[in-house]
């Protein structure tokens, strides 16, 4: 079923081989993978390399892992099969400044046009986040929300091209925000400016001030960046 590999770019072929797989139905949606050493001893590679793969097709939307259970190939692929720009991003072992310096380009500008776009019903689906954000302690639910507060802000934007760029990378996206929260969810001076960054971006948005929202975005994009940049030094 699987072919030995014999390449120093050990990771990348396998993730190449099991994408293959799916795409002439090899492998089937839904389907479980072998084990990580039943993977290894096919494949003829040592472990590490199988689970550095395993993490690249689950980060890249590719496989999931259920608790117990294993690796199996995603039922949905959402909009796009395999997010191509995702997975060019893991076999160039992109780092996470590289979303944040993408994010930065993308959302101060996008969040200039939500200011002066966004609807009602828009607006008030930010202010829900908002107060979502304010009152739950669940970490789990408040990284949802706070992709969502991002992501609404993007198709508030009004821009097709806007929205799905970051449709393309939204597995990276996703991951980048909830690595970023994990580091400051136990200092709680983190999460208090982490709210209120949220909230001051919405009120520029909510008063229609393109500059003030942009200022404000990039302010929590720097913010990130410094958190994610200390935490990396300490290790």
């Amino acid at each position: 079923m699987f072919k030995p590999i014999k390449n120093t770019r050990i990771y990348e072929q396998i993730v190449e081989q099991i994408q293959n797989m799916i795409i002439d139905g090899r492998l089937k949606q839904g389907d479980k993978l072998p084990s990580e050493r039943d993977l290894a001893e096919s494949l003829q590679v040592s472990r590490p390399s199988v689970r550095e793969a395993l993490r690249a097709l689950e980060i890249i939307g590719i496989t999931e892992v259920r608790q117990g259970e294993g690796s199996f190939v995603k039922v949905n692929f959402d909009k796009s099969l395999f997010e191509p720009l995702s997975v060019v991003f893991m076999l160039s072992r992109g780092k996470s400044k590289d979303v944040l310096e993408l994010r930065s380009i993308l959302e101060i500008e996008t969040v200039a046009l939500a200011a002066k776009r966004i609807t009602k019903e828009e607006l008030k689906e930010l202010e829900e986040a908002i107060i979502q954000m304010r009152t739950t302690e669940e970490e789990t639910t408040n990284v949802a929300v706070d992709k969502f507060f991002h992501y609404r802000i993007a198709q508030a934007s009004g821009n097709v091209l806007i929205v799905t760029i970051l449709n393309a990378i939204s597995s990276l996206i996703d991951t980048f925000i909830k690595e970023a929260r994990g580091k400051m969810v136990n200092n709680k001076n983190y999460k208090k400016t982490l709210l209120e960054q949220h909230e001051n971006i919405y009120l520029a948005i909510k008063d229609r001030d393109p500059q003030r929202a942009s200022l404000e975005m990039k302010k929590h994009l720097q913010f990130v960046n410094d958190v994610m940049e200390e935490n990396d030094e300490s290790l």
